[in-house]
């Protein structure tokens, strides 16, 4: 077998989720089991240099994992003609110039979401990436998860009947700072640097429900500033300026009507952070991150309304589980593995920017729709 290297530069990865799901978990655990086999018989090995404004973080990470690229200039990086891949993981507002000059160095792009601060610079990224002839994508993780995916194989199998009705709980709450630590950053939590929920998760909400239900026509969202203040990395009183709630209904194409809940205030009463509940005329399911669960209508139990009684039925006993079938790996791993052969073998990839500009896309309508306190309707993008 032929070993393709694939030079990628990560920018971004001093970060939780640059560093814990694209380098440990996904290149690293790629380069561990051997690389990624395409179909004519060639394996991948990503081959990464690590980039950042902090030095001393990245000489540390790329010891800790036996790396010895890694560099704060880069220029320079985009300048190697061996690294041919450019991602980015950084805080969202640095995005849009460092993508935009990895794409004129020719270095094809994978970022992670938003993919800019507004629809139209995303879309001017997409416009950009085509223009100039290279392969773009944006992470979607949310549809390579064992919840979801489990939720698919229902869809397909036309478990639901007719799908009336989608209503989403996620989030936990995020320590203020002063007794605890947070476990999000404090610019989450500042709209000067692009912080909020909305444009955090309304990109995954999108994507999710264009991908697994059907397209979103329409949204009505309210948001809130719960927790006025909290308290930085340097333990630093500053002042909450970006949404930390969501409260959202979408229309979906089909009548479908889905509701998301999405907070950084919320204690958890369920049995994943992430839980949704599919309704249809035939049957539902409750979907998680990991777990899905069933009731087909006929397994459906007949209560009716009587406060006057212990109720006398365990409705979460009466749920099947759907079982696993495969071994799920991790949905940052699979996107990469995908994004790499269609780099490297033109293999297809589906969830390019202009997806991720869709996320973006409903994520300044929610906005809008909160300011304005009504309904509006989502336009196609432009071409």
């Amino acid at each position: 077998m032929h070993e393709q290297k694939i030079g990628i530069i990560m920018n971004g990865v001093t970060g939780r989720m640059g560093l814990n799901q694209h380098l440990i978990r996904s290149i690293l655990a790629i380069r561990k089991q051997g690389g990624v086999p395409t179909r004519d018989g060639t394996v991948l090995m990503p081959d990464p240099v690590l980039v950042g404004r902090n030095e001393d973080k990245l000489r540390s990470i790329a010891t800790a994992h036996g790396l010895s690229r890694w560099s704060t200039n880069l220029r320079e990086c985009l300048d190697n003609r061996s690294d041919t891949v450019y991602f980015d993981a950084q805080t969202t507002g640095l995005r849009e110039a460092c993508v935009t000059e990895a794409i004129e160095a020719g270095k094809h792009v994978y970022c992670e979401k938003p993919l800019a601060t507004s629809t139209q610079a995303a879309l001017a990224l997409a416009a950009l990436a085509d223009r100039v002839g290279v392969k773009h994508g944006v992470v979607q993780d949310k549809l390579f998860l064992p919840g979801i995916r489990k939720l698919r194989r229902l869809i397909d199998a036309k478990f639901f009947g007719r799908i009336l009705s989608i209503r989403c709980e996620f989030g936990y709450w995020v320590f203020e700072g002063d007794w605890q630590t947070a476990q999000r950053p404090s610019w989450n939590f500042r709209k000067e640097d692009d912080g909020g929920i909305i444009l955090d998760m309304f990109c995954h909400w999108r994507y999710v429900l264009d991908n697994v239900f059907g397209p979103v026509r329409a949204v009505s969202c309210s948001g809130a500033i719960n927790v006025p203040e909290r308290v930085d990395e340097n333990r630093r009183p500053y002042t909450c300026t970006a949404d930390d709630t969501a409260y959202a209904t979408f229309e979906l194409e089909g009548g479908i009507v889905a509701q998301f809940n999405s907070s950084w205030t919320f204690r958890v009463y369920r049995d994943e952070l992430f839980s949704m509940q599919i309704d249809g005329t035939e049957g539902s399911a409750i979907a998680g991150l990991r777990e899905c669960r069933v009731q087909h209508r006929v397994n459906t139990p007949r209560p009716t309304w009587n406060p006057d009684i212990p109720n006398p039925f365990r409705f979460r006993e009466q749920w099947q589980d759907v079982p696993d079938n495969l071994e799920f790996e991790n949905a940052f791993k699979i996107q990469w593995e995908m994004f790499l052969r269609h780099v490297a073998a033109g293999e297809p990839f589906p969830h390019t920017f202009r997806d991720g500009a869709r996320g973006v896309q409903l994520a300044e309508l929610g906005l809008e729709s909160w300011q304005q306190r009504r309904w509006i309707d989502i336009p196609e993008l432009e071409s």
